[in-house]
């Protein structure tokens, strides 16, 4: 399979072909994923809380986040690589926003950068572009700002907020984005933004008239622990078939059933006697 680049996604845009992504923050995982057809991995900042254990996204380092990014890189070599710009690590400026960017494509070889942008940052998403690496601007819903929404709601639900909301998309491309995500939005805004944008949308709970779809490993494979977005769907129920299996295991450990001998290396013959002697 050969590598997915930018320029697929926008050909796929424009022959009207769905683009397939996932969130996923390992190796292991990102090697299943490299076995089908998902076009897209992002490794989002959401790791924080389904790796970390965190409430938010806010914990999420660049160091943590540069990390996962390559350890996904090395499962998935083909697939087309998103790094997410975790919390501070564009905020405080140009200059570490580039620096911060270039970490992902320097040493993980990412193909594109996740900013959740609004009007505030267009200069963030233009120096990163001018610096020569691709931006995924990311509006409607931004975990990022949870500390100052409190929490989070269905966006462009009205008139004016899809105004705006439309009118930040353009933006964002005029400003140098070449991939925008939808998060939460409400379907009909997501659709006219789609269309009215040169760039692919991808979408997640933006309803199924974008260029394409994201959802988070863990909610495709039932193991999300606790309540999960109206919008996730799982494919799978993981969570009691591991829990299953690891019940089966530590009942095998605690009766003597396991290891068993297929489960053991053994010494060559003669050799348990000779150390015995050796010992006496």
């Amino acid at each position: 399979m050969e590598k997915v680049t930018l320029a697929d996604l926008i050909e796929a845009k424009r022959q009207g072909r769905k683009v397939v992504a996932v969130s996923c923050y390992d190796y292991t995982t990102a090697g299943y994923i490299a076995q089908t057809g998902v076009d897209m991995i992002l490794v989002g900042d959401s790791a924080a809380q389904l790796i970390l254990g965190h409430d938010t996204t806010l914990p999420a380092t660049m160091d943590f986040m540069v990390a996962i990014t390559a350890a996904v890189r090395r499962g998935a070599p083909n697939v087309c690589l998103v790094a997410d710009m975790p919390f501070l690590s564009f905020h405080t400026g140009v200059f570490d926003a580039v620096k911060n960017a270039g970490r992902f494509a320097s040493e993980c070889n990412a193909q594109m950068i996740k900013i959740e942008a609004t009007r505030a940052y267009l200069d963030i998403i233009k120096a990163v572009s001018d610096a020569g690496m691709a931006v995924m601007a990311h509006i409607g819903i931004r975990p990022q700002s949870i500390g100052k929404i409190g929490r989070f709601k269905a966006e462009a639900s009205t008139t004016e907020m899809a105004f705006e909301l439309v009118s930040l998309a353009e933006q964002m491309v005029k400003g140098g984005a070449s991939a925008l995500l939808l998060e939460g939005v409400c379907a009909e805004v997501a659709q006219i933004i789609t269309e009215r944008a040169d760039v692919p949308v991808i979408g997640i709970g933006s309803g199924p008239a974008c260029d394409g779809q994201i959802l988070i490993a863990h909610d495709i494979l039932g193991l999300t622990a606790g309540p999960v977005p109206k919008f996730a769907k799982s494919y799978a129920n993981l969570a009691n078939a591991s829990i299953a299996a690891f019940t089966e295991y530590a009942r095998q450990v605690k009766a003597g059933e396991y290891p068993d001998d297929k489960h053991c290396y053994r010494m060559k013959p003669g050799e348990v006697e000779r150390l015995r002697k050796m010992l006496i």
